[in-house]
């Protein structure tokens, strides 16, 4: 008999313990609502950062990386390009502070820029709007990493009993180089108190942290 993965296994997981509440039809709402809003005001920006990472690096444009989503379902996560092409072969083998070490060396003319700012996230509004995503939740993991992180976390599969997020926890309280179970612990958090107000208090959040960044970037030097 075939072994079950520990991906399928906690995609039964998270099927069978579904943590539905009505909340969740508000903030898929708001998920709705505001990538619809959000992508509108963008439009500019496209505009102008596609023919730019035309002339500096070519194509593609978009880079289209595979997650795991709500319930273990895989799916196809967009951003603007912002890495030389063939980096996620060269960075496949790496996680948590080595990965974001050697990703440095690898970004675009414009890659940085874009990074530091989340601009290369615009196109992930398009998952929000289809579903595959909500503005905030769990940040998405490739699936070749999931069953190592799950191996590790026994409770990582609670996880998977909402969309990824665009934003969460994680990313407003901690820098990248926090541990996957602090990580973790603060997904679960949100996962166990998400309401409207908390929804909308980190995605100001995040707007403030994006802000800092952005500013930070603009001030540092060229090296």
């Amino acid at each position: 008999m075939k072994q079950e993965s520990l991906q399928a296994r906690y995609s039964r997981l998270a099927e069978e313990s579904p943590d539905s509440r009505g909340v969740d039809r508000a903030l898929r709402f708001l998920d709705f609502l505001f990538s619809s809003l959000f992508l509108l005001i963008s439009l500019p920006l496209v505009v102008l950062i596609v023919p730019v990472i035309l002339i500096t690096s070519g194509t593609p444009v978009l880079y289209r990386g595979e997650r795991v989503g709500r319930m273990g379902r895989v799916f196809s996560m967009i951003k603007f390009r912002t890495l030389r092409r063939g980096a996620e072969s060269r960075l496949g083998p790496y996680l948590g502070s080595e990965l974001v070490e050697r990703t440095r060396a690898e970004y675009t003319a414009i890659g940085r820029w874009l990074r530091a700012t989340q601009l290369d996230e615009i196109p992930q509004l398009w998952n929000v709007l289809k579903g595959d995503m909500s503005l905030v939740g769990p940040r998405p993991i490739r699936p070749r990493f999931f069953e190592e992180l799950a191996a590790e976390l026994p409770a990582y599969w609670q996880r998977l009993v909402m969309r990824p997020g665009l934003t969460g926890f994680a990313q407003v309280r901690k820098g990248y180089e926090t541990s996957w179970a602090e990580k973790l612990a603060h997904d679960l958090e949100y996962i166990a108190d998400r309401s409207v107000p908390l929804y909308l208090r980190t995605l100001a959040a995040t707007g403030w942290r994006v802000l800092r960044q952005s500013l930070r970037g603009l001030a540092r030097p060229r090296e």
